[in-house]
Order: C-alpha cells, then structure tokens, then sequence
C-alpha cells in the first residue's frame, strides 16, 4: 500500500492493513495470513516488518506483528572524544504490536492494535504503550465499490529515557560538594500521534479487471497534514499496478516535505490451497536515496 501513496486506510485488507487500518483485518478472505517486508529507507536505515494473523470464526480476527528499523553501526562518541572512540554501537528501535478485529455486521468493520514500543541505545532506553483503532464501512451510501475508512494510530502516554547512561559527574553550583554522580531528567516525548480519513471506489472494467481510486487526509500532531491519492488497477485478481501521490499541506516555510510519487507492482498466484502474493514499492525523495519496498505474503 506504500504504492499507493498511503491512501489505504478505506481498502487496506487482510493481514497488510494491521499497519494501515487494523479494521481491514476483519474482511480477510483466508483461514490466516502471514507476510514479511523489507524496505530500504533513507539515511541506510532500512525498516523490516513481519505480521501474522489468524480467523477464528465467530470471534473475530486476531493478529501478531513486529516493525523493526535498522540503523546499521554507528561511531560512538564521547565529550573526550568527539571524534570516535574505535567503538561503534547500533540502536535497537522496534514496535511489537497484538490486533483484534471482526465485522459487526456485513458492512462494517472494526478493529485495534495494542502495541509496545521499545527504543534502546547503550545504557539508556525508552518504552512505551500505544493502541491504533480503525473503522470501515463497505458500500458507503448504498453504492457498491465506495467504502470509507477512519483510523487513529499511536496514541498513548509520554515516553522519557531511563538509565544508567543519563548518570554524569559533576558538581551542583553553588554547592560545597565534591564532584559527584548526577542524574539528568530528561524530558518525555510524545508519541507521534495520526488520525486519517480515507474514501476509496472500486470500478470495475468489463472482464478487465478493477480500477480502484483512493483518497485519505491524513492529520499529524507533529509534522505537516496531508492529502494522499492512490490508484490501482487489478487484473483478474492476478497482476496489479499501483501508483499514488501524496502533498503536504500548510507546510511551513522551514519544514522541508521529502516524498514524491510512489509506484510499484504485485503478483498474485494460488497453489491449491496456498495463495503466494509478492509485491514491490518505490517511493522517489529528495535529499535522500529512493525508498524500495520488497513484500511476500502467504495466504492459507
């Protein structure tokens, strides 16, 4: 869904939309679903995400993901050495997430995740506690094809920074003390909290296939809002080309916003009673090196 700019929180289905819209988790077609991604970011750090889910009949769907980044070795620096220390280090930030999703009636959808998140460097780290939550109605207004999608990620509590790294020596001044070991309070951080609204319309083309249009708003307490557009074109349910822009909105004058157009692909075949989907995104940024997103999911 990256290929389509984002725009998925309305046609995010199966176990990709635990990311998007946890919602879609619900209108799964499967027994259960697994799939793995691996996308090369900017700056070398590269994110990899792997997601599970499972449909136990009248109780809903319930699913199991992890999102990692990877940011490679970095040179450790001290205020003695300001140039490196010949040691090097590599931070550990990752989101372990459990979904819970069901149709409550044929065409509506709801769904959560509950996640934990964990940021760690050498002797300090952070954690946290967030939940995402997701509607989808199917068939807005009657009129088969258009659905509308609503979803909140990320919201929780403040993180702050702990450990044994934030210990200083110095001396209080104005104190008749001795140089000794301070603790620094670091400040908490919020979490980067986003609520979207997504619209998207299913036509189809004959015997061609499908040609879905997707739109979404979405709204950031940290960043700039912005207005996604997707496009996909779905031919027999077997090959699928996508594409997508997304525009930032209000951006001040020194925020710079990196994301262009996005493109990519995906094939889907069924051996008896397993169903191989690969998909490929491409992500052009300014600044950095080009986004590429390989997926492989495996239906059953």
């Amino acid at each position: 869904y990256i290929a389509l700019g984002g725009a998925s929180t309305a046609n995010a289905i199966g176990v990709e939309a635990i990311y998007w819209n946890p919602a879609g988790v619900a209108r799964s077609t499967n027994a259960a679903n697994v799939m793995f991604s691996h996308m090369l970011y900017i700056a070398d750090i590269s994110v990899d995400y792997l997601a599970v889910e499972a449909n136990f009949d009248e109780f809903g769907h319930v699913g199991v993901s992890i999102k990692a980044l990877g940011f490679g070795d970095i040179e450790i620096t001290t205020a003695d050495n300001p140039d490196g220390t010949g040691q090097k280090f590599s931070p550990t930030f990752f989101t372990l997430g459990v979904t819970y999703a069901r149709m409550l009636i044929d065409r509506v959808a709801v769904g959560v995740n509950f996640n934990i998140i964990r940021e760690q460097i050498p002797r300090a780290g952070a954690t946290g506690l967030a939940f995402d939550a997701g509607v989808q109605y199917i068939g807005l207004a009657g009129i088969q094809g258009l659905n509308l999608g609503l979803s909140m990620k990320n919201i929780g509590p403040p993180m702050t920074y702990d450990g044994s790294g934030l210990n200083q020596l110095g001396r209080i001044e104005g104190a008749k003390r001795p140089v000794s070991s301070i603790k620094l309070d670091p400040a908490p951080f919020e979490l980067p909290s986003i609520v979207e609204l997504g619209l998207s319309y299913d036509y189809r083309l004959s015997d061609l296939g499908i040609l879905t249009v997707s739109y979404l708003f979405k709204n950031h307490n940290f960043a700039a809002d912005e207005n996604k557009l997707g496009f996909e074109f779905n031919f027999r349910d077997q090959f699928f080309l996508r594409g997508g822009y997304s525009l930032g909105l209000d951006i001040p004058s020194d925020y710079d916003y990196i994301f262009g157009p996005t493109f990519g692909a995906g094939l889907v075949q069924n051996f008896g009673g397993l169903q191989l989907s690969l998909d490929y995104a491409y992500r052009t940024v300014e600044f950095f090196n080009t986004n590429h997103v390989f997926a492989l999911k495996l239906g059953f």
